[in-house]
């Protein structure tokens, strides 16, 4: 046909053939992308055809069934226990325990079992499938807690060494490296043997643990903090007034704790502020004193009174206990109020040994033991120094109920009354007889009215408050310690009551009683009152006792000998007349 020339439908011959390519185009796409629709659809979230996971066929399924085909196919699998060997020995590892399991939907998720238009994984699914191993999942709490239980029964904790103080001296504990399994590498050997069809036994190799704190950071610990620290005591400076704390103290606030890999120094503040508070007194000073310690006089020493920052002591100790001698000072901000009395006077005072004591003993009655018992108490620990006199009253207290007395017999005009304080008489005839053994100075003391006889003749004495004392004077040139003990009575057995003096032995006494003379002979009194107590009289009478002196332990004075004279009236006998009265 000529160029250019028309067809009949009047369209040039060149583009009408152009059409029909289009058109043909046109149709094959349509073709083609129906059968990719199809394909998509026909494959959805099918796994391809030939896949496996694990050993098992779960091509061609739909993801959910295959996950169950999935499941079904590795059930006895993940149920087995793993055999493993660990140092040698067997040990059956349960996979539930060690926290192992299979995500199945992970699983076939992996091995293309999803939808999608990716042509890759259509032609997979038509074409393909490989081999995949199912996904394990692990819990890692669960993992944990079963390596700790096999590293417990067949690996060895690892011990840090440590470096403790008992006093003075110095513990320590040695290092010690220990075994465990790796938990990386036992968990990638689990793993690889869990769904293996034919597993063979799996050896777990225990590693060393190397402590924390190894032998190197012990000797550390020991050469620049322990040994010096116990090395000499700590001397604090408190504006010119030096304190000294000693190592068999204040170690107990020290510790030696494990940080990073180190043995740290770390104080205990509060214990280190208690230490200090048995040198100095928060404020008031203490004077020294002597007391009693395991039976023996030993001198208590004085504490200043001291006002300061426990956070300045904190801050400095640890550096000062690490010095060397000489130079393990801290000098701190306070205010110092100075004792009146000094150990160095309380030392002075020379209280070495027993110089005297004397024991009396009482028949039952509470009273006696509620009284008699509250003056030992009070006076118990009483320090005389040189030239100081002891007043019973003034030490006592006056005798009531707030002060810890209650009502007992005492002799009024010659008879037996009640009244609070009774029976303290006791306290100050044992007294007085420690005194007199002693060699201290007789004051004033007054003997009962009319004799007691479970009191020595002529060495007793009785007190009433605002009106009769026993008072006597230290005139030696040491210290006098006064110590009491005190034991009750019961409806079986007698009370007793000591006193016993500790000084440097002045005097060595003796004495003598000489004969009654002046009998007189008692009366009968009847008396018609309610609080009558009905008495059994006897006599009275005169008697002299005589106290010698010799000069001991380098004493060059001279006593003369000291005459104590007493006249005990006649104990009345009472005949109580009204029958309601009192009867002892």
């Amino acid at each position: 046909m000529p160029k250019n020339q028309q067809r009949p439908d009047g369209q040039p011959r060149d583009k009408a053939g152009a059409s029909v390519v289009v058109w043909l185009l046109l149709g094959l796409v349509v073709l083609f992308g129906g059968l990719y629709v199809a394909a998509h659809y026909v494959a959805g979230d099918k796994v391809p055809r030939n896949t496996t996971v694990s050993g098992v066929r779960i091509g061609g399924h739909p993801q959910g069934e295959a996950a169950q085909r999935l499941q079904a196919g590795l059930a006895d699998r993940v149920n087995r226990p793993i055999a493993t060997t660990i140092e040698g020995e067997q040990v059956a590892i349960d996979p539930a325990r060690a926290g192992l399991a299979v995500d199945y939907d992970a699983s076939v998720a992996e091995a293309g079992g999803e939808r999608s238009w990716d042509p890759v994984r259509l032609w997979n699914y038509f074409t393909g499938g490989d081999a995949f191993e199912a996904e394990v999942e692990v819990d890692e709490t669960a993992y944990d807690a079963q390596l700790a239980e096999l590293d417990q029964q067949h690996g060895a904790t690892p011990r840090d060494g440590a470096v403790t103080f008992d006093g003075i001296d110095i513990r320590t504990t040695k290092a010690r490296t220990g075994k465990a399994l790796d938990p990386s590498e036992t968990l990638a050997a689990l793993q690889e043997a869990y769904l293996e069809d034919s597993p063979e036994v799996v050896a777990l190799e225990m590693s060393e643990v190397s402590p924390d704190i190894d032998a190197g950071d012990v000797q550390e610990a020991l050469d620049g903090f322990a040994s010096p620290a116990v090395a000499a005591p700590v001397t604090l400076v408190f504006e010119g007034s030096e304190v000294k704390v000693f190592p068999e103290d204040y170690t107990a606030a020290l510790s030696l704790v494990a940080t990073d890999g180190e043995l740290v120094p770390t104080l205990d503040a509060k214990a280190l502020t208690a230490v200090v508070d048995t040198r100095v007194t928060s404020g008031a000073p203490v004077d020294a004193t002597v007391a009693l310690v395991d039976g023996r006089p030993q001198v208590v020493p004085a504490r200043p009174g001291v006002t300061f920052d426990p956070a300045e002591l904190e801050a400095g100790f640890l550096d000062a206990v690490a010095r060397p001698q000489g130079e393990r000072r801290i000098d701190l901000t306070a205010t110092v109020a100075k004792p009146d009395f000094t150990t160095k006077e309380a030392r002075a005072l020379k209280v070495r040994e027993e110089v005297s004591s004397f024991t009396t003993y009482f028949p039952y009655a509470e009273y006696r033991n509620i009284n008699i018992g509250r003056a030992a108490e009070i006076i118990d620990g009483t320090l005389l120094k040189p030239g100081e006199t002891f007043s019973m009253n003034d030490i006592v207290g006056e005798r009531t109920e707030a002060n810890g007395f209650t009502e007992g017999f005492v002799i009024n005009d010659g008879i037996l009354v009640e009244d609070l304080g009774g029976g303290v008489s006791q306290m100050a005839t044992t007294l007085f007889n420690a005194m007199f053994f002693a060699g201290l100075e007789d004051v004033e003391h007054k003997p009962h009215s009319f004799y007691i006889d479970r009191y020595p003749v002529g060495r007793e004495a009785t007190v009433a408050w605002g009106a009769i004392d026993l008072r006597f004077t230290n005139d030696t040139p040491y210290g006098v310690l006064v110590d009491t003990s005190f034991t009750n009575s019961t409806p079986s057995s007698s009370g007793a009551v000591t006193v016993t003096m500790y000084s440097t032995k002045y005097w060595d006494v003796t004495t003598t009683t000489g004969e009654r003379y002046n009998i007189t002979k008692p009366e009968t009194r009847r008396i018609d009152d309610l609080t009558c107590h009905p008495n059994e009289g006897y006599g009275g009478f005169d008697i002299d006792v005589v106290r010698y002196f010799t000069p001991v332990n380098g004493n060059r004075e001279t006593r003369d000998d000291e005459v104590f004279s007493t006249t005990y009236t006649p104990s009345d006998t009472v005949i109580c007349t009204n029958p309601d009265a009192v009867d002892e």
